[in-house]
This record gives structure tokens, sequence and C-alpha cells, in this order.
């Protein structure tokens, strides 16, 4: 049953991806047959095809790359890098610069249109919020930056680098995700500190964890997680914790008189104590109980972490809530997180480089993973508008090969009054689809790369240590 579910998975984000990038190169071919230009070839997916049709003239085919497609229009530009060589054998008529400009934008555009149209559904089923609000620190991680800066457990972060938070992760201002895009050696925390009436500018620096040379770089971190109860929710049998009789729904609020603001704080404890008996505040409906709980010594290696077979509760940490966005604010939200993704890019300051993006291969997986998820259709929804604005976008980027260096090169022939000269433009077209192919190819590796697991071990459990 498994296998024939992700089988239907698979195909369904074949089948998304086919239909935007369908609807791109739909654009350039409605404008190309409006503009009166010669079209060779309609395809979708690059590489020669494994299949094709010629219908008035028009080879309509499906290449054997899984990235991308193309109209090849040769009175446009020498594309033959990527879409082969021209059929045309007679001289065609030169094009003006306004039909070339027509004809390149027309493809991120109709990528919006797309992003617009599916927009229009979200708004009608809604999509969840899928957002954690807490912006109190809970959990500190053992010579962190954050706890050489001087963070403390309880601190409410109110802006990072100047800028308000509003969360812990789930949008441009949350606390994750202004430590990820942030500038610079040194992020400011502007913190609000329990029993102090002012706030606090505490200057901490990061630190990224290390990954093998085939996978893309960690991203910045500080180590500091959010705020959220020790509820019990299940028990190993015969563990530690049920023997000393802990029951379901039961809160552990201290241990050994400590304060407790987060399950990870609370494992953090029970690891730094080792196997020492623990006496841990519970509140138990109205009461509060102090339970004597003995951790357990795994059968696994010496190395392992001290045991006490508690699942914890984590309803109410992501408010994942259906929200309404009209479609002109799900296209903003996602101008914005491409603006602020590429501002840190090409800032020579930052930890965002090309090998943070992902290739076709990272946004198959991405969506894979969202449709297993409880509403996961929705989110899917959610995600092909922002992945449409971004390929809009990014087509009119003004490098050659792309849309918007067809634009760029048209707007040039306007000013000069007169076309690039046709050997040097396929020179420069043919170096930069080398280099588009190139950097494909690198950012796929990172996510091959990313299939094979983190470099290092995975600190979270199911169960408590």
């Amino acid at each position: 049953m498994e296998t024939a579910t992700n089988i239907l998975l698979i195909i369904a984000v074949i089948i998304s991806f086919n239909v935007m990038i369908f609807v791109h190169e739909l654009g350039h071919f409605i404008a190309a047959r409006w503009r009166g230009l010669k079209i060779d070839k309609f395809q979708v997916w690059f590489g020669k095809p494994i299949w094709s049709k010629t219908i008035n003239g028009v080879q309509y085919g499906l290449g054997w790359i899984p990235a991308g497609g193309f109209v090849a229009l040769p009175q446009l530009a020498p594309m033959d890098a990527i879409e082969g060589e021209s059929s045309s054998t007679e001289p065609l008529p030169p094009i003006s610069p306004i039909d070339k400009i027509i004809v390149a934008i027309a493809g991120p555009i109709f990528s919006l249109l797309l992003a617009l149209t599916i927009g229009l559904v979200v708004w009608n089923v809604g999509k969840p919020q899928d957002t954690i609000h807490a912006t109190q620190i809970g959990y500190i991680k053992k010579d962190s930056p954050a706890e050489k800066a001087g963070l403390q457990l309880g601190d409410t972060v109110l802006a990072i680098n100047g800028k308000a938070v509003r969360g812990f992760v789930g949008g441009l201002d949350c606390i994750t995700e202004n430590i990820v895009l942030s500038e610079g050696q040194e992020i400011l925390f502007t913190v609000q500190r329990p029993g102090e009436s002012q706030t606090r500018t505490i200057v901490s620096s990061f630190e990224t964890m290390p990954t093998a040379w085939y996978q893309r770089r960690a991203l910045r971190q500080v180590g500091i997680s959010y705020t959220n109860p020790a509820t019990v929710d299940a028990m190993l049998p015969h563990s530690p914790a049920e023997k000393a009789g802990l029951k379901k729904s039961d809160q552990i609020v201290a241990v050994d008189g400590t304060q407790i603001w987060s399950t990870p704080q609370f494992s953090q404890l029970i690891e730094a104590g080792n196997y020492k008996e623990i006496t841990a505040s519970v509140k138990r409906g109205e009461e509060t109980l102090e339970i004597k709980i003995t951790p357990a010594k795994p059968l696994t290696p010496a190395a392992a972490k001290p045991m006490l077979g508690i699942a914890w509760n984590t309803d109410g940490i992501v408010d994942s809530h259906l929200v309404y966005p009209n479609p002109i604010r799900q296209c903003k939200d996602s101008v914005k997180m491409m603006v602020a993704t590429l501002s840190a890019l090409i800032s020579p300051n930052s930890g965002i480089g090309v090998d943070q993006l992902s290739s076709p291969i990272g946004i198959a997986k991405a969506k894979f993973d969202i449709l297993k998820t409880e509403n996961g259709w929705r989110r899917l929804l959610a995600f092909l508008v922002i992945i449409n604005v971004n390929l809009g976008i990014f087509n009119m980027l003004p490098f050659p090969v792309l849309d918007g260096g067809h634009t760029m090169l048209a707007v040039m022939e306007m000013v000069a009054r007169k076309p690039v000269k046709a050997r040097i433009l396929e020179y420069v077209q043919s170096a930069c689809a080398l280099v588009l192919i190139s950097l494909f190819l690198y950012i796929s590796s990172k996510d091959i790369g990313g299939f094979f697991g983190p470099n290092e071990k995975e600190e979270k459990t199911t169960f408590a240590p």
C-alpha cells in the first residue's frame, strides 16, 4: 500500500513540474505565434528528445534531462548549446527589438499568471500556517555562540539586527530566518529578560555545522530553540519513567529545582547528570508532585545517552491552522522571500551561497515530502505559488540565455539601433549556456548529496534520553 502511495505521489510531483514548465514555455510559444516568429521546437525538459512529433513544421518533444524546457526561436538568439541546431535552412527576416522583448517576457508573465491562478485556489481552500510563534528562548546548546554571548533561558527575542521578530520559524519576520539570512560576523539580539524593565542588546557570533564535501554547507545557527512544555504523551513499557509513576499528560516543570523551559533543555539536564537519580517536579492537574526517576543505561555502547523512555506531546507547538491569504498577498510574500535570498546570495558577508539553492531534484524531493504530510495537497499548492513566482523572476534576471538576457540584448539593440553581431552573440550564448549547465549540475550534486543524510549524528530523538 505504501509503495502504491509513493508511486502516486511521484506521479503528482512529475505532473506538477511539467505543468509549470509547459505554461512558461506556452507563453513564449503564443507570443512568438502572435508576432510571426519562426518556431523550430517546443520541448519540455532539456537534452535529446525521448519523444517528439512534428506538426506544421514545429517539433514538439520531451527531453531526457528533467529540468526546464524551451521554445526554439532562431530569430531571437542562437541557442544551439541548449536547443540543438536549428532546422531552418532558409534565411529568416530579422525581427524588431519590441518583438524580442514581447516574446522574452511572455514566459515569465505566464509563470506569474499561473502563480496567481493557483493562488486563487489556495485563497479558497486555505493552507496551513506552519509557524512557530514562540519567541522566548527555551533551550541553549552547551558551548554554543548563544551561550558564550550571554543569552539566557527565558529571554524573549524582540528583534534581530534591529528587525522585529514575531515567531521562531515560518517567515521573514521569524528568528530562524533572520539568523540564516544575516550578514557580517555578528548577530545583534534585542531581548527582554524576565524581571527586567529595560531591553538588552546582546551581540552573538554564529556557527555552521560541518558537512561532507558532497553536501551543501549548513546554514548559520547560534544554538537556541523555543519554549515548549515538557508534557508526557507516552512512555516505553517498563521504562524508568513508567516505573517512577509518570502518567500521560503529566507536565515536568522542574528537575532538581531547575525550571524546565523546553523538552530539549530537559534532555540536556538528564544527559549532563549521566545516570544520576533526579527529582522531577510534575504538574498533574491542580497538584504538583515530586517524583524521583533514575535514568537507565542503554544496552547499546557506553557512549549512548541515559534513557527515561518518554515521548513528548508536541500538540500546539506548530501553528498549522488554515489561513486564506489572497493571491496578491501570496505572490508578494514569495517575491519578498526571493529578494531576501538573492540579496544574501550576492552579498560577500552572508552565509548563503549557490550551494544552498535547489535544483529540480531538490524541489521534487521537497514536493514529495510535502505531499506526505497532513494537508499535503494544500501545502503543495502554496509551494507551487512560490515556485512559479521564483521561476518568473529568475528567468527575468539579465543573464544571457535567460529571458531577462534576451530582453537586455533587445534593449541594447534599441539603444544602439543595430543588433549585436551574430557571431559574437553565438559565442556569448554558448558560454553562458555552459555556465548555466555547470551550475545546474553543481547544485544537483548537492541535492543528491543530501540524500545520504547529515554529516553528524542527529541530536533529536522520539523519546527523551
